[in-house]
């Protein structure tokens, strides 16, 4: 048995970097200020383009539909942009949850 196991319902979910989008804190890497994230984007809400400047970025999309840059992007889909490279914006057709890595800091530049 996994001696940790939790429920969406039981995840501690805090604000992200965008309005409508929030963020479950699944691990934190001390030595690269690293994350595992579960992300929730609301309907609707566009987060407008940008650089995660110290991290590349991998996501797979566990539900929902996501459009980028014209194309729909649905559960099962693996989405990766290498640190500083502009990618966005991100349109959430309907709620979208993703497990997303980030193998640096979290941190967001327009």
């Amino acid at each position: 048995m996994f001696p940790i196991a939790q429920t969406l319902e039981g995840m501690t979910w805090v604000p992200g970097p965008y309005p409508g989008v929030e963020l479950a804190i699944l691990e934190r890497d001390a030595a690269t200020g690293g994350v595992t994230v579960l992300r929730k984007f609301h309907s609707g809400i566009t987060v407008p383009a940008h650089i995660h400047p110290m991290a590349d970025e991998w996501v797979c999309v566990i539900s929902g539909e996501w459009v980028e840059d014209g194309q729909t992007f649905g559960p099962g889909s693996i989405l990766q942009s290498p640190r500083g490279v502009r990618h966005g914006p991100h349109y959430a057709k309907t709620e979208v949850l993703s497990l997303t890595r980030f193998n640096g800091p979290l941190t967001v530049s327009p």
